[in-house]
């Protein structure tokens, strides 16, 4: 018994592999190549300093006073407060915890479904390769989480293989997702494809009483529905936080112009991955016997249509996916490992590895669970709260990397007494609200809903250098330009008497304006 209590299960070694890779070593800075992590955390500590959420903005010269949306609040506070306690280690390791929970309890959901572990296993790789192109800390990773715990309950709760008090959560959830971050669009999307699978269910249902069956069931979600709407406008804006994400989701010169609403490019090793993983599922659906529930069928076209549409929507696209095909692709290879149509060879090949697979899943679902991840959890939290010290070796070294950011420029900033704004790139933006606010605030960072199309058409004519670059630039009355050192801005501003350099390192340059 105290045997089978400390061998870990394959979701616990999942759960671990990620928690110990991606918050300490090498991966740990990838996951601060991100940003806007750096306003995050000074929004939460201005929050939490005057106990209000903003309602304009505090950290650019070229949007003072304008109206800001925070819808992010909650993520800010909680960024905040592990900050203050742990310093960018705390932010790493809630980042690498949330992302190694939410692909162990894939892996536990796809098997309490009906999947065999190895299939399992081999679709949630995939589903991780897939995800990792967002692997940032940032309040997007709890929108993963979200949306698992939405699909798990909605399927669940549609098989009727879990009580009907677990519906009622979502309401409560919803609550918390709203006021964490805009992912929260995706909960609805899956209510409505389970309202529209149970309204089909009971069109063609010939039987009343499964009719009455399911139209009791629709008339619980929908109320489930109404009263998760209701919780959306428990946020520190009202409705008014609806229309301006419709606005902003609605804005198609922002949406073609921000990389990750842009579709994905399948020559990177992520997108490959959900190729793969594409393949998977066009092969489950087009091979199973039995029709699919058309909860599923919808599930799986949404998920391939958003992540064909956005390559942000790769990681939600890749976990519903895994939930919805390993138990369907698991079935599907027990049929023919049966199947008397299948040559000898092959019959005693899937025969092995049927035994095999069934084992290995028993074994994993009588397992006992949580030891190790909790051990894990609890032993990385001292060694956050110890600077990252395990003894005397330091295992957790969050920073931002030099050679993505100019930390060395920002130093010469930070050590000058000149408290001008500067004019960036959007995503060095959050870098410098990090490092230099409140003494210096920038003209733009990557709160793209903020700025408008408008401001970004500007921006963006100054950054690539079009015809208009010099009279855009002065425009901005901004005398401190720290820009990429390989750029073009740069090299052309080189040549331009009107610009001296103050600073310059492989990765920044810095200009001052010459008076």
């Amino acid at each position: 018994m105290i045997g089978r209590f400390l061998v870990p299960t394959v979701a616990d070694l999942i759960f671990l592999v990620l928690l110990v890779a991606w918050a300490t070593g090498s991966l740990a800075p990838r996951l601060l190549d991100d940003a806007g992590i750096g306003w995050h955390i000074r929004d939460g500590q201005q929050i939490l300093q005057t106990h209000a959420v903003p309602h304009s903005d505090p950290f650019s010269v070229s949007t003072s006073g304008k109206a800001w949306y925070a819808w992010e609040w909650l993520y800010d506070i909680l960024a905040a407060s592990l900050h203050a306690y742990f310093g960018l280690n705390g932010l790493v390791f809630l980042t690498a915890a949330i992302i190694a929970a939410t692909f162990a309890l894939t892996l536990s959901g796809t098997l309490a479904d009906g999947a065999k572990l190895p299939v399992s296993v081999v679709l949630v790789v995939l589903a991780i390769a897939a995800s990792s192109i967002h692997f940032f800390a940032r309040p997007h990773v709890l929108s993963w989480l979200f949306s698992l715990i939405w699909f798990r309950v909605l399927d669940s709760y549609e098989s009727g293989t879990r009580g009907k008090a677990w519906i009622w959560w979502l309401p409560l959830l919803t609550l918390i997702w709203v006021n964490v971050h805009g992912g929260f669009l995706a909960g609805f999307v899956l209510l409505a494809l389970y309202l529209a699978a149970g309204t089909i269910g009971y069109l063609v249902s010939r039987s009343q009483q499964q009719k009455r069956a399911i139209s009791a069931r629709l008339k619980r979600l929908g109320l489930v529905t109404a009263l998760s709407i209701a919780a959306t406008l428990a946020n520190p804006y009202g409705y008014r936080l609806h229309v301006h994400i419709y606005r902003y989701l609605s804005d198609r010169f922002l949406m073609n112009h921000i990389e990750e609403f842009q579709s994905p490019n399948f020559h990177g090793m992520p997108q490959k991955c959900f190729a793969v993983l594409l393949l998977f599922t066009i092969a489950a659906m087009a091979s199973a016997r039995g029709k699919p529930r058309a909860s599923h069928l919808l599930v799986v076209i949404f998920a391939v249509c958003s992540a064909l549409y956005a390559s942000r929507n790769l990681p939600v696209s890749s976990i519903l996916l895994t939930l919805v095909i390993a138990p369907l692709l698991s079935q599907e290879i027990s049929e023919v490992s049966t199947s008397a149509r299948v040559s000898p060879w092959l019959h005693r090949a899937l025969g092995r590895y049927e035994s095999f697979a069934s084992r290995m899943t028993r074994v994993e679902m009588q397992s006992c669970r949580h030891l190790w991840p909790i051990v894990g959890l609890l032993l990385g939290l001292w060694v956050a709260a110890q600077g990252g010290y395990l003894g005397s070796r330091q295992i957790m070294n969050a920073h931002f990397r030099e050679s993505r950011f100019p930390v060395h420029a920002v130093n010469a900033v930070a050590a000058s007494e000149v408290a001008e704004p500067i004019f960036a790139p959007d995503y060095w933006g959050g870098y410098l609200i990090y490092r230099l606010y409140p003494r210096v605030r920038v003209l733009v960072d990557d709160r793209h809903d903020l700025y408008g199309d408008e401001f970004f058409k500007n921006y963006l004519m100054i950054i690539l250098v079009q015809p208009e670059w010099k009279r855009e630039l002065d425009d901005t009355h901004v005398n401190r330009v720290l820009v990429p050192s390989e750029s073009s801005l740069a090299n052309i501003m080189k040549l331009s008497p009107q610009w001296k350099i103050v600073y310059a390192d492989d990765t920044a340059v810095l200009f001052t304006k010459q008076n």
